[in-house]
């Protein structure tokens, strides 16, 4: 019972500023966990998104460097290349990656660059007011889709770990969801493959995480739990599409 509520060192003694019920939260503390459990805090260097977790570096116990909009995996690859031994861990969510930042993530998979990418889908520009996003699912309504998402209008919902996935550079994709017990304790075991994986030097590994909005959602907490199991999960199903 210590165990599990005891603070890991990679993560500083400070409440966070996420809104009641954001995943951010529950994911900052995985990844210091995660962190630590691999040994590694002293020579990781995280980087923060623009959006939800623009001051990462607010909460982690490790070196975090905030990068312009879209851009971490340019900035990931620079650092992993300079610094092969450092464990670089790109975090950024479906507005800095899927939308500005596509094509940097694209490339980046493409080179087989060898850092991990955290990517957070809560399926809506978060932390300017809930706006469509790449991954807003059809018929669903934001503040820039009143009526709902309409793909003859707006498109459709981007797959993005289908996307990662068919890239020959990328050697781990996969998707989980932090839908409940089950679904945080799956996160923490992929991310710490994903990890591993750049440990052993082996290429580019990327993990989609499902994440609760209730803010943006307009839902009670519990009530966006219930929404990422109902209606996300039919359109990103959870698993790993790629491990080599």
């Amino acid at each position: 019972m210590q165990r599990v509520f005891r603070r890991p060192e990679a993560l500083k003694e400070r409440p966070f500023r996420f809104c009641p019920g954001c995943g951010h939260s529950i994911l900052h503390r995985l990844v210091a966990e995660c962190v630590e459990d691999l040994g590694v805090r002293g020579r990781t260097i995280g980087i923060a998104p623009v959006g939800c977790a623009v001051f990462a570096y607010d909460y982690f116990n490790f070196d975090v460097i905030e990068c312009a909009h879209g851009r971490p995996p340019a900035v990931a690859t620079a650092l992993k290349r300079l610094m092969p031994d450092r464990v670089i861990i790109s975090y950024q969510g479906d507005g800095d990656l899927a939308s500005i930042g596509m094509a940097e993530i694209i490339h980046a998979a493409n080179r087989g660059e060898r850092f991990t990418v955290i990517f957070v889908n809560n399926a809506n520009y978060g932390m300017t007011g809930g706006q469509m996003a790449p991954t807003t699912l059809l018929g669903q309504k934001t503040s820039t889709t009143p009526s709902g998402r309409d793909p003859m209008v707006h498109g459709y919902p981007l797959r993005v770990a289908e996307i990662i996935a068919q890239i020959e550079g990328a050697v781990f994709v996969c998707r989980t969801a932090i839908d409940g017990v089950k679904g945080v304790k799956e996160t923490k075991r992929m991310m710490t493959k994903a990890l591993q994986y750049q440990l052993e030097n082996r290429g580019f590994s990327f993990l989609e995480v499902l994440s609760p909005c209730p803010t943006d959602w307009d839902m009670h907490p519990t009530e966006a739990i219930q929404w990422i199991d109902r209606q996300m999960k039919s359109v990103y199903p959870v698993g790993i599409l790629k491990d080599i």
